[in-house]
């Protein structure tokens, strides 16, 4: 059957409601990215840059991103040079600059675009091809690269793509550097000044393999013991389940840890649609390799979804789902007590209090950022004298001590199996015994659309009251409870903090027009009340 598409956004709405017909319209989706010339507004998220692919994530627009970050290295401008950690273009010309991606449709394509434009300006190139967003930036370190290039949009849909920036120290961009990026390219968002494509042979493609690279870092860092961890697969009745989610994750585990088949691998195909399902590792998408946990009879039993560029994961022995609010405390606790390694804890503001409950106790001080990991960057850098233990946030990512300043999934599989190795437990064992000692908590997150009117500052400027109303010592009717207002921070959105230690916050999200909650309770019956609440305050702020 034949479709005419007045758009890429159409074709892909009939693609991803059949993912196995749609297959067959991934042709017409290449022909919009190679000949849409519209402009797309270009603003850097927590994570990057994403688009539709056809529709704002084009040729044409990729070709004026790059040739954006190509004007900020040639501004040299002092404070995005420090940022880069560079002196100037020459050094970046000279250290060079890694491109890669994930698993995505055109993802070759985009990168040898981009590499293309880079070697114009005789700037030194890597292809790593398909590779992690842990591993570019392991890479980064290892290859003393000037920064990278990383076209993914981490756990979107499949109908979207990504340009993620890290710069010399391997972390995510931060705002000097994403900033000027933005502004250059909106600025060149004009159809005259569309940018010419790079001709094929003016690529030279030198290839580099950042798996290697990764396995050495391990090694230098230190943080996770690759021995330990081998001794205790070969030696131990285990059987861990590993869901790559057709993403940049396959191969990698088998690479780092050899073959055998106590480790099984699923979803490793080629599948630019993902099966039809969001990318996610997320707790519906974990229910087929609990299955398998569960009809097992092995002693050690770990089950681990990563998303497609391996920055995000969830954890499951099959009896429990371990979300990163439980795994992140638990990691500070064996990091701490089982690996002797001393500092801080730190979290995005909207994450669980059970690693407060748990640093308390071990007199260990909690630093709480504003949500996205580049704001942990402070506390990664190895010459920081705030130096994390663990450095995790709720929605997947993690990263510890002496080790990437992005979030990795790969360190996440390999401490949950360094805990087992050393504490003879299961995840959900050693999660139950923390909480014996520590206190229960049970946190979640929602959220309510709002008129598209107010996205953005309208909505923040709204929701600014409710700091205002509910102080410190303010009285709350939590369901049939009294609470009391503990304590207020502000520091991303307005997070209230109540006597019993539950918790409520009100975030407006940055990009579209919803208000995200994030709460926690201490019982599990008792988040629907807290919930409410949230939803009752957020809605009274915005005069309903």
């Amino acid at each position: 059957m034949s479709h005419d598409f007045k758009d890429a956004a159409s074709c892909w709405k009939l693609i991803l409601s059949d993912t196995e017909q749609g297959m067959g319209l991934l042709s017409i989706i290449e022909k919009f990215a190679r000949e849409n010339t519209a402009p797309a507004r270009i603003l850097f998220g927590t994570s990057g840059w994403r688009g539709e692919i056809g529709s704002d994530f084009t040729f044409s627009n990729l070709r004026i991103v790059v040739s954006a970050v190509i004007g900020m290295f040639r501004s040299s401008e002092s404070s995005v040079m420090q940022a880069l950690g560079v002196s100037g273009f020459n050094e970046i010309k000279e250290r060079g600059v890694i491109v890669g991606h994930d698993n995505r449709f055109l993802g070759y394509d985009f990168a040898m675009e981009v590499i293309g434009l880079l070697q114009r300006h005789g700037i030194r190139t890597w292809y790593a091809g398909e590779a992690t967003s842990p591993e570019f930036s392991a890479g980064i370190t290892m290859l003393k690269a000037a920064c990278s290039i990383n076209l993914t949009p981490s756990h979107n849909p499949a109908n979207y793509a990504g340009f993620k920036f890290n710069p010399s120290d391997g972390g995510p961009a931060g705002s000097e550097i994403t900033s000027k990026i933005e502004e250059i390219s909106n600025g060149l968002m004009d159809p005259s000044s569309v940018i010419d494509r790079p001709m094929p042979m003016n690529v030279d493609v030198e290839k580099i393999d950042l798996t290697p690279l990764y396995v050495e870092y391990l090694r230098e860092r230190s943080t996770i013991d690759l021995e330990r961890i081998r001794d205790f697969i070969k030696n131990e009745d285990c059987l861990i389940c590993i869901d790559n989610m057709h993403g940049a994750t396959r191969n990698r585990i088998q690479r780092i840890l050899g073959e055998t088949p106590k480790l099984r691998y699923f979803r490793t195909s080629d599948d630019y649609l993902f099966g039809g399902f969001a990318p996610e590792p997320s707790g519906e998408n974990m229910k087929g390799i609990e299955e398998v946990l569960r009809a097992g009879n092995a002693r050690f039993r770990l089950g681990v979804i990563m998303d497609p560029d391996g920055d995000r994961i969830r954890h499951t022995d099959g009896l429990k789902q371990i979300p990163m609010n439980y795994f992140g405390a638990m990691a500070l606790h064996f990091l701490h007590v089982h690996k002797k390694i001393s500092g801080f804890a730190v979290k995005s503001v909207g994450t669980s209090n059970f690693v407060k409950a748990i640093a308390a106790k071990l007199g260990i001080q909690v630093k709480e950022t504003k949500v996205g990991f580049k704001n942990f960057r402070p506390y990664l850098l190895a010459d920081s004298k705030e130096r994390a233990i663990v450095a995790f946030e709720e929605s997947d990512g993690i990263s510890g001590y002496n080790h990437t300043l992005e979030k990795d999934a790969l360190f996440g599989l390999l401490l949950a199996i360094e805990m087992m190795a050393v504490t003879k437990m299961n995840l959900s064992e050693y999660l139950d015994s923390l909480m014996k000692e520590f206190g229960h908590y049970y946190p979640d997150r929602s959220g309510i659309a709002v008129d598209r009117s107010l996205a953005g500052e309208p909505l923040v400027r709204k929701l600014s009251v409710i700091k205002d109303h509910y102080q410190i010592g303010t009285v709350i009717n939590i369901g049939d409870s009294i609470r009391r207002v503990e304590d207020l921070i502000t520091v991303d959105g307005t997070k209230v903090v109540l006597d019993d230690g539950s918790w409520f916050m009100i975030r407006p999200s940055g990009t579209e027009p919803k208000v995200r909650f994030y709460i926690e309770a201490r019982t599990e019956e008792g988040k629907k009340a807290v919930f409410e609440t949230a939803e009752k305050i957020t809605r009274e702020a915005l005069g309903k």
